[in-house]
């Protein structure tokens, strides 16, 4: 098994949709940390797992710079946000998002 992990920061804000008072609910950002660990039995036509430039656009491109509210269609939760980047990136199967300092979500697909 090969395996690669791509570690990037984008600047982006949220608001959260919340059922209980929180300055969260108001429109914030973060200097988000995200990790990214993809695997292959093999590796592709030009010998790599996951290209990490594919890694980065596919992240970057849609996220950094922007209101998450605006571009993703669910509450943009550290968490919510960790299992999207893993749908969304090929062979991912694992995605650490901090969004600050001590506070990080992870989400594992299962096996």
């Amino acid at each position: 098994m090969y395996y690669i992990t791509k570690r990037l920061e984008i600047s982006a804000a949220h608001r959260l949709e919340l059922d209980y008072q929180s300055k969260c609910a108001n429109l914030h950002g973060h200097n988000w940390i995200v990790t990214v660990h993809c695997r292959a039995a093999q590796l592709n036509q030009n010998g790599m797992v996951t290209d990490f430039t594919h890694i980065k656009s596919q992240i970057t491109d849609r996220l950094d710079h922007a209101c998450l509210n605006d571009v993703l269609p669910f509450n943009p939760t550290a968490e919510n946000i960790a299992r999207w980047i893993c749908d969304n990136v090929e062979n991912c199967y694992r995605v650490e998002v901090q969004e600050s300092e001590g506070n990080v979500a992870a989400y594992e697909k299962d096996l």
